[in-house]
């Protein structure tokens, strides 16, 4: 009995023994492992445990602007606000209920829903200008995050050229191709967070300050490109093409002035540099500049055109005009003869026929530094057909860019010379201080001076009794070259039937061209020609140029031009929109203060306040000959002590594209806000105001109508 009781307490000993090491090895690893966290890997610990508290974050930094010459904005960066509430912070709830909904305009439902709720914070919907931040600063409990968006002035104006930014990251144009200038430098800052690891309003610390993108100075003019949105916008509509590109630019410099592609009734595209196509007829004066450069033939040379029709290696080539038979180089340049330029150009072997459109930059990038540019087709010689010397000469078998057609024509108007096409002038930094100037450059002599001098002599020609008469300007004399070109199906494989490419493109003036405009309208219906549908246009666009108050245009050159052939009272034409003007024009003077091109010596009695000259024109009519009289700059549309004034035109009701048209045609500048029928202009109808100054017009949309 003893003896069980004694092995029963040894068992019981070595159990307790057992458990009592057990207890010292557990505390031995608590110990150990306490030791381990809170000495060893004490700063591992310490940073998880911030970092369950605070993060890091990325700072944006502020997207640079974009300018126009002129320094106006066209794409630039606006300060919002996201506001959040923590509704345990808040000491008056029905307050600040009140004031939330009457600063955000918010729907009262779900900003009582943020202060009362039971979370420790809630963000409201939306973001909001920077005029609540006066408002809502100071209020405990509410919390204005600042954040910048992209935000374009003049609305739809160029955006295909400018591009977008989405989410920060930038598609197309301007925004891409320089977005290592406009992006600037991101900041970091270290924002404290809740149990549930949601960044806590209001606690945030700014370890580096972002530092903003730099800005982008283009040589685009604000004025010039409203001009040719609203000239190309209205083209497309009456002829009902599928779309167009227009063109400004300064043959002197290559600086693109302005740039307008539209497709499908929406400006963002930009096929003026992306999307070839055969130029037609618009390519003949290159081919006569290089038979003269290459003295092959000269303009007086005679050419047989036959009876209009020719038949080169198997291929009828035919002239759509009655004229035919024996003329001259000069001549068949003129009327656009497609026999005579044809055989003309069997005179050029093909390496110099290659060499030539080679020289003016066909079938190679301009350089113009955007992205998505297309170089165009033009083959070797090694690979064309017994056709395509007859082809080339007329404009097919090779595709252009409209940009790259403009700057061949400006080379024909500064005396020979291919410019790079100049669209950025300068880069600036946060500052505004200038970083990087890019000056005009030029890509080789393409012709020489006289050459040039020659062909833009028929072009002229060409304007006034050829085939481009319809962008004859009154007073200034227009060089230029209408085109006329099948357009090509990729789907058909062949030629579309019916489908038509309408071109223009001219210089003036003649005697010293300071501007390029390049028309090109895709697939117009009825009235297909160039000379029909697109060199309208290029006149409308000089008109609105010469009657801008603010533009590039040397007007005092102008004004020697008009001086060095003593300019007379136009004679009335039928189609001439100086018709109604003509008896009361005597001279020409310069204004001193405005640099505008005037009018005086009006005939007795004459007064053009209230009666206007165009006034009693119909609605169409007014508009046009409001443009039309200014061919001649500056021509005022009322009296004024100063002899140049505008008047408002009553434009409420109109489209808003209709009434820019009409405000531009009036001298005026304009500020459009929104789309669709105008409902609120300031001044208001019938202000006199001087030439140039602004006018802005609300629509629907602006005005928040359907």
């Amino acid at each position: 009995m003893r003896g069980r009781k004694r092995l029963l307490e040894a068992k019981v000993t070595v159990r307790r023994r057992w458990l009592l090491v057990c207890w010292l090895m557990s505390g031995a690893v608590i110990v150990a492992r306490a030791v381990q966290i809170q000495v060893t890997q004490a700063d591992f610990w310490r940073g998880e445990a911030a970092g369950q508290h605070r993060t890091s974050v990325e700072i944006a930094a502020v997207r640079g602007s974009v300018l126009d010459r002129s320094e106006v904005e066209l794409a630039t960066s606006r300060e919002t606000f996201r506001v959040s509430v923590a509704p345990r912070e808040l000491r008056d709830v029905e307050a600040v209920t009140d004031l939330l909904v009457e600063t955000l305009g918010l729907d009262e439902s779900t900003v009582r829903a943020a202060t009362t709720s039971s979370k420790s914070w809630r963000v409201l919907p939306g973001t909001f200008p920077p005029s609540v931040r006066g408002a809502l600063d100071s209020i405990r409990g509410v919390y204005l995050e600042p954040q910048h968006r992209r935000f374009y002035p003049q609305g739809d104006m160029a955006r295909g050229l400018l591009g977008v930014v989405r989410d920060d990251e930038s598609f197309g144009g301007i925004e891409q191709a320089y977005d290592i200038v406009l992006r600037g430098t991101a900041g970091q800052a270290v924002d404290a967070r809740d149990p549930s690891g949601k960044a806590t309003p209001g606690e945030r610390v700014v370890v580096e300050r972002p530092r903003e993108g730099g800005q982008v100075v283009l040589t685009l003019d604000v004025d010039l490109q409203a001009i040719g949105q609203q000239a190309l916008a209205g083209a497309i509509l009456e002829t009902e093409a599928r779309g167009g590109d227009l063109l400004i630019t300064d043959p002197a410099t290559g600086d693109v002035l302005a740039m307008v592609s539209i497709r499908d009734e929406s400006s963002n595209a930009l096929s003026a540099i992306t999307t070839p196509y055969e130029p037609g007829s618009t390519l003949k004066p290159l081919t006569v500049a290089a038979l003269l450069q290459y003295e092959l033939m000269s303009l007086d040379d005679v050419l047989d055109t036959e009876d209009g029709s020719w038949t080169v290696e198997g291929r009828t080539i035919e002239d759509v005009g009655s004229e035919n038979g024996l003329m001259t180089l000069a001549r068949a340049l003129q009327i656009s003869s497609n026999v005579g330029i044809a055989k003309a150009a069997q005179a050029m072997s093909p390496a110099v026929q290659y060499q030539n459109l080679r020289d003016f930059g066909f079938g190679a990038p301009t350089g113009i530094g955007l992205p998505g540019e297309a170089t165009g087709t033009l083959r070797r010689p090694e690979r064309w057909s017994r056709q395509s010397a007859a082809s080339l000469a007329y404009g097919y078998e090779i595709s252009v860019t409209p940009l790259q057609m403009a700057m061949a024509y400006g080379a024909l108007a500064n005396g020979g010379l291919l410019m790079e096409p100049r669209l950025v002038k300068e880069f600036r930094d946060s500052n505004g201080r200038t970083a990087t100037h890019f000056p005009p450059r030029v890509v080789r002599r393409a012709i020489s001076t006289q050459v040039a001098r020659e062909v833009a002599d028929v072009l002229v020609d060409a304007v006034e009794v050829g085939t481009g008469t319809r962008a004859r300007l009154a007073t200034f004399k227009v060089a230029g070259k209408s085109g006329t070109s099948r357009a090509y199906s990729d789907s058909l494989g062949a030629y579309q039937p019916g489908a038509y490419f309408a071109s223009f493109v001219g210089f003036f003036p003649a005697e010293d061209p300071q501007l390029v405009v390049m028309v090109k309208l895709d697939r117009p219906q009825g009235t297909y020609y160039g000379g029909s549908a697109a060199a309208p246009v290029t006149r409308a666009t000089m008109e609105a140029v010469l009657a801008a108050r603010e533009t590039p245009i040397d007007r005092r050159a102008l004004l020697d031009v008009i001086r060095g052939r003593e300019v007379e009272a136009p004679a009335l034409e039928r189609n001439d929109i100086w018709g109604p003007l003509a008896p009361r024009f005597a001279e020409l003077r310069m204004d001193q203060t405005s640099g505008m091109v005037a009018t005086q010596n009006f005939a007795a009695g004459t007064s053009l306040e209230g009666d206007s000259p165009w006034a009693q024109l119909s609605d169409d009519e007014g508009s046009q000959g409001a443009a039309g009289t200014r061919g001649t700059p500056g021509f005022p549309s009322s009296s004024s002590s100063s002899g140049v004034s505008a008047r408002v035109p009553d434009v409420l009701g109109l489209p808003a594209r209709v009434a820019v048209r009409r405000l531009h045609a009036a001298g005026l500048r304009v500020e459009w806000y929104g789309s669709g029928v105008v409902r609120h202009v300031e001044p208001m109808a019938g202000s006199i105001l001087a030439p140039g100054d602004t006018v802005r017009v609300a629509s629907a949309r602006e005005a928040g109508d359907d």
